[in-house]
């Protein structure tokens, strides 16, 4: 089935490329974007990125066609970048961590950005790919930590339950990164992970019953489904804490995803009109800033700090 989603994918992307070529109207440059999945922060990512290169392209009095593709699981990100590849587009953005390694495994010759992703060394194994650059989420985890531990009064022996997708890599260093940070202070950490949503129901309610708080790391699995996290949590008085945001966590430090693709967009501009290549451009991060659901504090009883 997955076969037949791909070949059908790339045959209606083969039709749109066509379609774009044959419309009798020339643009300079044409981008591929490839995300992930559907969600509010690669959401506002790709918005970002769009809307600051189309502005960059303007004022250079340039035409681009920006071209998205959501891919809705990781197997069908390199179907996206093949298609992408084959029509030989000028640049290639790609939302978040499996995007990036379809795209840098698809091509070595065309500029690759990134965002959303976390860990770009992690990614390629210590060695980025020379036609590869972007944009992080990647968020200070000691201060998360902090937090969390100051804002829910954690003590030494409280369970703190950390839920993610093992199919995200980004996922994986950011459970390594808070647990090391916790355990120093004596708070017991948990993972609670799961590689299909269908299990995500279960675990929840199973992580909710079993600790204090739960922590969910940048995981575009759970954010997709977080509405779920968030019914169960709040039903049983625990507080969810997230790296990314959304309605559901009663506090966050957090980055802003729109801002982040709009540096992905800038950054592009730089590379198609060549005043930058992709090797010229360090990977990027943005400052998070604090914010607190009110609301969903005062159903738990959490007291927000005056500072």
């Amino acid at each position: 089935m997955k076969k037949l989603v791909s070949f059908i994918l790339a045959l209606v992307l083969c039709l749109g490329c066509l379609a774009l070529t044959g419309c009798g109207e020339k643009v300079d440059f044409t981008v591929g974007v490839c995300q992930l999945m559907e969600h509010d922060s690669l959401d506002k990512a790709t918005q970002g990125f769009t809307d600051a290169l189309k502005a960059e392209m303007e004022k250079a009095g340039k035409t681009v066609t920006v071209e998205v593709q959501v891919a809705g699981e990781a197997d069908i990100c390199t179907t996206i970048i093949n298609a992408f590849t084959a029509k030989n587009v000028d640049l290639i953005m790609a939302n978040a961590t499996p995007a990036l390694a379809a795209a840098a495994t698809g091509t070595t010759t065309i500029p690759v950005l990134g965002t959303s992703v976390t860990d770009y060394a992690d990614t390629f194994a210590g060695k980025i790919p020379a036609n590869v650059s972007g944009t992080s989420d990647a968020v200070p985890f000691d201060e998360q930590a902090e937090m969390m531990i100051e804002t829910l009064n954690l003590v030494a022996g409280d369970q703190v339950g950390v839920l993610y997708c093992t199919g995200e890599s980004n996922s994986r260093i950011q459970y390594e990164a808070v647990k090391a940070l916790f355990e120093a202070e004596g708070i017991v950490v948990e993972a609670y992970t799961f590689s299909e949503t269908t299990e995500l129901q279960a675990l929840v309610t199973k992580a909710a019953g079993e600790c204090k708080a739960i922590y969910v790391p940048s995981d575009n699995t759970v954010a997709d489904n977080d509405t779920v996290v968030g019914t169960i949590c709040n039903e049983k008085k625990i507080p969810v804490y997230t790296s990314y945001g959304g309605k559901i966590c009663y506090a966050s430090l957090a980055i802003d995803y729109y801002q982040l693709g709009y540096e992905t967009g800038k950054m592009a501009a730089q590379v198609l009109l060549g005043n930058k290549t992709v090797a010229d451009l360090e990977i990027m991060t943005l400052t998070p800033s604090v914010v607190y659901n009110e609301e969903l504090c005062r159903q738990l009883g959490i007291e927000i700090p005056e500072k």
